[in-house]
This record gives C-alpha cells, structure tokens and sequence, in this order.
C-alpha cells in the first residue's frame, strides 16, 4: 500500500509545529532587524512622498531632516518601526511556510510540481493579510512620527500611541490603513517570495548546478542574498503606488479626504514614482538582508535554506 504524498515532509526536516515556530521567530528577526536598521532612508522616502515640493531627493531629504532636527530626527518612528514590523516578519515568514504545505497538500503532488508558482502565490498572498492586521496600528503611527512636522506630534513610542489612539476620529486608528497596507503588502509580499524563490530556483538549476546540499553553507547563503536583492527590487516598484498612498494618509491636509481622493489628486505617475529610485535601494538591500538573516536562523538551527529543492 503506498504512502500518501504529504509536502511537509519531502524537505530535509519534517514541517512540524516546531518548524513553524522556529520559521515565525527567524521572520520576526528578519524584518524587525531590517526595517529598524534603515529607518533613516525610511524617514526620507515618507517625506519626499509627502511633501515633495520641499523633500525633492534621498541626500538632500536626510541633510535637511538633520538641519531642520538633528540626527535624532532621521530616527523617528524607530519603535513602532521594530514592533510592528518583527510582528509582521513573524506572520509573514511563518504562515508562509504553513499555507506553503497546506496548499500544497490540497493541490496533491502532481499538480503541486506542475503549478509551483501558483502555490507559492496562494500562499504568500494568505500569510499577508494575517500579517498586515498585526503591523497596521504601528505602521499608521510610525508613518505619522515621521511625516508630522517637529513639534506637531509626539515622537517617543508610548506618547505616539496614545495620540493616535485619542485622535483615531481623524487618524482612522488603528486600521485604517489597512486596506492601502494590503495594497501594498500583498504585491509586494507575493512578489517578495514567488520571485525570490523562482531565482532560488533558477540559480540552482543554471549556475549552481550540482546538488544543493554539497554547496558549501556561505554559498548557500549567498545564493540567499542575491535572490533576494532581485526579488526586492521588483517588489519595490509593484508596491510603490500603494506604498505612496499609505505615507500620504498620514499627512495633516489629507485628514478626512478618501483613498480615491487622495490618488486622484496626486496622481498615479507621482505616486508611482515620486521616492521610488530611494525605495528600490531600501528594499531590495531590505530584502536581500531580510532572506539572509532568516535562511541564516534557519541553518544555525538545523533546517536548511529556502528553495532550490
């Protein structure tokens, strides 16, 4: 009697709750990490998209931030920064790997090896939507430190809060943003991890050719990070738009005004590329560091890279 196909164990180590739970905890890692690390760049880009008839680029936006605030000013909005987006790494990286196996399941073996691309899309798309309710309240306040003119609002974490909280009639806290998150996250996170492992795959077929595990693991890891810059770098340009539009909301004279408003005042070339060539570099360095911490968490504890099987 043959043994029913089950995708949580054709890897090198069974995909169990353990697994899953080291998979949340590397992803937590992986984004809190990251995002935090280059809040300066994010302070920048949230400006320019703002107000860009003062904030025109990426070098000119940090050295007027520094004049205007000093250097503390280019780290606004660092704790809801660390927070919010360890709580989404955590959903993001983990539920992946758990809908992964569970559409996979559902497809059975056949069809799973024949539509990969489409269960990887399934299944980055659902762990997204999980993990943007939890990144949404401090997204909506970090976007709001750092685009709130000095003085206007509160800076240090726990203040931020509260005022959000105490103003959501006109802030829309704590998910109000949720929707444009989704317009950004989803594409970008569907992206992030289907062309991510697409290249994994690519690499491993054309340049790398030999089995995958007699590579040693720098090598691995670095297949990691390279996959993962490209795949940054298309996600930066296909959330973009929507990434855009999450910063406007936080602006004071968009207070009250609806999504469709606020895109057809500014436009969707201005959208789609006003702060872009400063969000390319940030995220695709982003999401190369981001594949490579977590691969890294990942081998440090037994369970191999991702990809390339």
């Amino acid at each position: 009697m043959s043994v029913k196909w089950d995708a949580r164990f054709t890897g090198p180590v069974p995909h169990d709750f353990s697994y899953y739970s080291k998979c949340m905890l590397g992803g937590a890692l992986a984004c809190g990490l990251t995002h935090a690390a280059i809040t300066p760049l994010d302070v920048a880009k949230c400006n320019m998209q703002v107000n860009g008839a003062k904030y025109k680029g990426t070098f000119q936006t940090i050295g007027l931030l520094r004049a205007e605030e000093g250097s503390r000013g280019l780290w606004k909005g660092f704790g809801p920064t660390l927070v919010g987006y360890s709580a989404q790494g955590l959903f993001k990286f983990g539920l992946y790997e758990v809908f992964k196996d569970l559409y996979a399941n559902l497809a059975g073996e056949e069809n799973f090896k024949k539509y990969k691309p489409f269960i990887w899309v399934a299944g980055s798309a659902s762990a997204e939507v999980f993990a943007d309710i939890a990144l949404c309240p401090l997204e909506m306040t970090k976007v709001k430190i750092q685009t709130s003119p000095a003085g206007t609002f509160p800076v240090p974490f726990g203040q931020a809060l509260a005022a959000m909280s105490a103003q959501k009639a006109s802030t829309k806290y704590p998910f109000g943003s949720l929707v444009p998150l989704w317009s950004r996250q989803i594409p970008y996170t569907v992206a992030k991890f289907v062309c991510f492992e697409g290249i994994v795959g690519l690499f491993y077929q054309h340049v790398f050719t030999k089995p995958k595990d007699t590579y040693s693991m720098p090598t691995q890891l670095g297949i990691t990070f390279a996959s993962g810059y490209l795949a940054g770098v298309v996600c930066a340009v296909v959330s973009h738009p929507a990434d855009s539009l999450v910063s406007l909301m936080g602006k004071e004279a968009n207070k009250g005004k609806s999504l469709g408003q606020i895109a057809s005042e500014t436009g969707f070339g201005t959208l789609a590329t006003k702060g872009l060539g400063t969000r390319i570099v940030m995220i695709g360095t982003l999401t190369g560091l981001q594949w490579w911490i977590y691969d890294s968490f990942k081998t440090a504890l037994g369970l191999g890279t991702t990809g390339g099987k």
